[in-house]
């Protein structure tokens, strides 16, 4: 496990950047992405770089169950926001939450992971350990599948919107398992929120009440920190 301790966001969003950029440069073809306010400044830094992913695939962790692609709270809106308006993929794969029928959307979802095997998946982790939407207790062997989002993640993600209540219950999510069989994963996490959970996922037992703790068992992980996230770690 390659763990790297900024001191900012701008130096984070370049460390995130450079991962991308060796693996680019390495015949990656498949990139999973995340959303959320933690990769962004690694997105901000790709679209402000001369990186080329027009000859890529993107496929996106997950999606709000319940959101058309056009909605400004869907994660297909996110993502071409912060990233595909500058740096376009061939083609780009995010769940369709607009799709109620919950088997067929996650089952043709995981046909499209097992017909692109990732090269490099970007994560972020919630402060109950959760990856993608897998919250405690999913289990390791999960493929995409939906869920039915806690409410301190929901907590988490009123502050996007208007409401609370107009945040979805429910979500579709690569599972688990489908996560693990990216070749390199990026876990990025920052802030003194993140601090405690960071060291359960990094240091702690590996167990499904820590969804994130599966990742101690990845032949390939790069983390990126800042010094409030990386605080309780044990570095020497």
């Amino acid at each position: 496990m390659n763990i790297i301790v900024v001191d900012n966001l701008a130096q984070a969003g370049q460390a995130g950047k450079d991962v991308f950029a060796k693996e680019l440069n390495n015949g990656a073809k498949v990139f999973g992405l995340a959303t959320g306010s933690t990769p962004i400044s690694t997105y901000d830094a790709i679209g402000n770089s001369d990186l080329d992913f027009s000859d890529c695939i993107s496929i996106n962790l997950d999606e709000y169950v319940g959101l058309k692609s056009t909605d400004s709270q869907s994660y297909h809106y996110f993502m071409q926001k912060h990233l595909f308006d500058k740096k376009p993929f061939k083609k780009s794969y995010v769940p369709d939450g607009s799709n109620l029928d919950a088997a067929k959307a996650t089952e043709d979802y995981e046909k499209i992971i097992n017909q692109n095997p990732i090269d490099l998946q970007i994560l972020g982790i919630g402060r109950n350990g959760h990856i993608g939407f897998n919250e405690p207790g999913t289990p390791f062997d999960s493929l995409t599948h939906e869920i039915n989002l806690t409410e301190s993640t929901i907590e988490a993600n009123a502050r996007f919107f208007e409401n609370i209540n107009d945040v979805p219950r429910k979500a579709y999510s690569m599972g688990i398992a489908s996560i693990m069989g990216a070749k390199h994963i990026l876990l990025e996490a920052f802030g003194t929120q993140k601090a405690e959970i960071i060291k359960a996922a990094l240091e702690g037992p590996v167990t499904e009440d820590v969804p994130a703790s599966v990742l101690q068992k990845h032949p390939n992980i790069t983390v990126i920190l800042d010094r409030d996230s990386a605080a309780q770690l044990n570095l020497n």
